[in-house]
This record gives structure tokens, sequence and C-alpha cells, in this order.
């Protein structure tokens, strides 16, 4: 999986965590809800001023959005 994958599904999980519609992430972040949903589909790679903002949005660290899960041993 490459980083915009990792990206996509960690932004989806947590904004689901955290009941947020895209357009309320959009709002909150400062961000069009039509690029909030593009770095969902991992169809564009967001630079790390809006993994800041979209982290700040969210409450969470930005190195969340970008942790990739590996499967346990």
């Amino acid at each position: 999986m490459d980083l915009k994958e990792v990206v996509a599904v960690n932004l989806r999980r947590i904004r689901h965590t955290k009941n947020m519609t895209q357009e309320e992430l959009a709002d909150a972040a400062g961000l069009s809800m039509r690029y909030v949903g593009a770095i969902e589909r991992a169809d564009v790679s967001a630079s790390v001023t809006v993994l800041g903002q979209i982290a700040e949005a969210l409450m969470i660290e930005p190195a969340e959005l970008v942790r990739a899960n590996r499967p346990k041993r």
C-alpha cells in the first residue's frame, strides 16, 4: 500500500470514529469537501501543511494519518 492509500484509509477511519462528515471535516480544516474526498479516495497526495490542518481539525497527531498498520507477527 502506498502512502496515499495509508493516509486515505486512516483519514476515513478516524473521521468515522469521530462521527464527522467530510463536509464537517473540510469546514474545520479550511479545505473544500471535494479535496477531502479526493484525499480519502487516494486520488491526490496531501501536502504536509494540509495533513497538519486535517490533524488539527480531527484533534490528533499528524503521525496518526501516515502510520501504516502492519500485521502483528
